[in-house]
């Protein structure tokens, strides 16, 4: 629990910072079971908060990664069990933005756990005109660039330590498909 109360802290510093105001969501980040998550969504507190999120003019947003020495907070606080990994294994998941897992391909639609995550799917957000994506950690970088394909993400803020390892991998997959870049903008 400590680890949502300095999340809420941080949000709350960011919200402050553009003049925002921070609205929290307390649903789970993954639900058990697909329904619950649907039948969670008609609830009217649910739908005020979905209403808040829908009019959104700027999101802000980290990227999870898999493989990361520093866990994401869904991957280091006993959210998904044994049976949940060995799936995202076999799937070849890479990562996730705001809960939903994402291949280094970007796709994410036929992911089952994405049913029960709470998150928005890559599409919802793309009409928020500015979505900025924040990402300080190089291990980060195959996830990052599995964000950057599904279209989450509109800016970028990067430490020069990510940003290389991103060229560097977006490069190196770039050699494997022979696809300049794997679709992203390299400069």
């Amino acid at each position: 629990m400590a680890g949502v109360a300095v999340g809420a802290e941080q949000m709350g510093a960011i919200a402050q910072a553009f003049n925002a105001e921070m609205v929290p969501f307390p649903v789970p980040a993954f639900f058990d079971f697909p329904r619950t998550r649907q039948m969670m969504w008609q609830e009217r507190s649910v739908q005020q908060v979905l209403s808040r999120q829908g009019a959104a003019d700027l999101a802000l947003f980290g990227v999870g990664a898999i493989h990361s020495p520093v866990p994401s907070h869904v991957y280091a606080s006993g959210y998904l069990d044994e049976p949940d990994r060995r799936m995202l294994a076999s799937q070849d998941v890479v990562g996730d933005v705001c809960t939903v897992f994402l291949r280094a391909d970007g796709s994410w639609r036929d992911i089952a756990i994405n049913t029960r995550a709470s998150g928005p799917t890559p599409l919802e957000p793309q009409r928020i005109p500015r979505r900025v994506a924040v990402v300080a950690a190089p291990a980060k970088a195959v996830a990052l660039l599995a964000a950057l394909r599904a279209g989450t993400i509109t800016e970028l803020v990067l430490d020069s330590g990510t940003a290389r390892a991103v060229l560097h991998e977006a490069r190196r997959r770039a050699g494997e498909s022979g696809r300049p870049h794997g679709g992203a903008t390299l400069r």
